[in-house]
């Protein structure tokens, strides 16, 4: 018996263990080989990839500040070559399945514009020392699941040793500043395999990290973010409120999701708002654990890091972000390559395989995220029957005057269904970075939907 309860005990600690931050040693790296958030500082050998020499922070002069709108500083670039069906090969160990994919399928429509690569990357001061902070202090525990609120305020693993510390990187990337990201129409757009447009939403949103809100002491320690969103079109679901809230600390306060519809009038948890529930505000061509490449917890994959590589991915998108006409971003089967920008960068690789026993749609998933931001870069996803179900090209851009890497549009593919998404597409109303944060009594629910209601 004693035997038994011995190894329950060792048991019990194996699944709730901690990975040390790194070693003063390997910090002082930041900063001198690498930059202050991890990367290599050094360009590539080829010089395809530049060095890193303090990111993007001068706007050009035709930035309307706080129009929602960011100008673009490369406009009068010109691509330095094309990859299409006919030269893909050649640059096959650059490319994701999905891009692949894409190639193969559409040789007289898709391609890819790569122009020259641009480090724009830039962050505030306080950011950059909570992230040299945090390579020595920060931890994660219970398998990775979880990591310790006094991460706050910065990355908290400037140099991953895991696939979960490189995970939790991209969850909590730096992309909305003190206060939040609102949006006054936010687009969701689904084009069938017929190439037939829908608008699948347009939405108000309000997104904000209290994550980074370190100089508040009205917010929960515990909670690294929380959106909610309103919806105004289609007509069907028009005055729908939905909000989630997520936790540094999964295992103990998981994900608080709620909706409120007009006709019942009242708040509803929804815990079905997690994993493989598709996305209803997206056309269902997105699940919920794939918001933004990766949303939720990450108890039912084990995320293996592989190691870094050079790839393509959608950069300094300022076009498709903020420039394209919203109608002409689509083609009947892809994006319209011709708003897209795609710049060689150092991603981290991350393959995630469905643990045994775990359900999921997905078998493995592969993540490719930049260097820089932890936030731009590419995602592939497989079925149950090892086929390539979706693949995901989340661009980034530089707000330069708020110091914010900002990657949120997204374009996602559905292989099986031959239909693809066009996520948090701002192009109508921008993106709007407000000055101060609200204060903690107009963000539990029933207050945001009071607000909201009453307008």
């Amino acid at each position: 018996m004693k035997l038994q309860l011995a190894l329950c005990a060792a048991l019990s600690g194996i699944t709730t263990f901690s990975i040390a931050a790194v070693s003063p040693e390997e910090a002082k790296q930041l900063g001198n080989e690498l930059t202050l958030f991890g990367a290599t500082k050094a360009g590539n050998a080829e010089g395809t990839i530049p060095a890193y020499e303090g990111g993007l922070t001068t706007a050009p002069a035709d930035f309307k500040p706080d129009s929602g709108f960011w100008a673009d500083p490369f406009r009068d670039e010109k691509p330095l070559y094309r990859i299409d069906a006919s030269n893909a090969d050649q640059y096959a160990d650059k490319l994701s399945d999905g891009q692949k994919h894409l190639l193969k399928k559409n040789p007289e429509t898709w391609y890819m514009d790569v122009y020259p690569t641009h480090r724009t990357a830039a962050y505030p001061e306080n950011v950059m020392e909570a992230t040299v902070r945090n390579a020595t202090a920060c931890k994660t525990y219970n398998d990775g699941l979880s990591i310790e609120p006094a991460c706050r305020g910065g990355l908290p693993f400037p140099i991953p040793k895991t696939g979960n510390e490189v995970m939790w990187n991209q969850l909590l990337r730096y992309k909305n500043g003190p206060t939040a990201t609102t949006t006054t129409s936010s687009n969701s757009w689904v084009i069938d395999s017929n190439g037939t447009i829908t608008k699948a939403a347009e939405q108000a949103t309000f997104e904000e990290f209290p994550y980074y809100q370190t100089d508040r002491d009205d917010r929960d320690p515990e909670m690294y973010a929380r959106v909610f969103s309103l919806n105004k079109q289609p007509a069907r679901r028009a005055g729908e409120v939905t909000g989630i809230s997520d936790y540094l600390d999964p295992t103990k306060k998981p994900r608080r999701a709620w909706s409120y519809t007009p006709g019942q009038r009242r708040v509803k948890l929804a815990p079905e708002f997690a994993y493989d529930t598709p996305v209803a505000s997206q056309g269902g061509v997105t699940l919920f654990d794939e918001l933004q490449m990766f949303a939720g917890m990450q108890d039912r994959f084990d995320f293996k890091l592989v190691g870094k590589r050079e790839m393509f991915i959608p950069y300094n998108a300022y076009k498709f972000n903020f420039e394209a006409d919203q109608m002409d971003q689509f083609s009947d089967h892809h994006a319209n390559p011709k708003y897209e920008r795609w710049e060689l960068h150092r991603v981290y690789v991350v393959e995630a395989t469905l643990k045994p026993g775990m359900r999921h749609v997905y078998s493995k998933r592969h993540y490719y995220l930049d260097e820089d931001t932890f936030g731009a870069g590419l995602y592939d996803a497989w079925d149950q029957d090892g086929n390539l179900y979706r693949s995901m090209f989340l661009s980034g851009v530089q707000l330069y005057d708020k110091q914010i890497p900002y990657a949120v549009k997204n374009v996602i593919y559905d292989f099986n269904k031959g239909m693809y998404g066009v996520i948090n597409d701002g192009l109508k109303g921008g993106f709007k970075i407000p000055k101060e944060a609200l204060p903690e009594r107009q963000m539990n629910a029933e207050a945001i939907v009071s607000r909201i209601t009453q307008r």
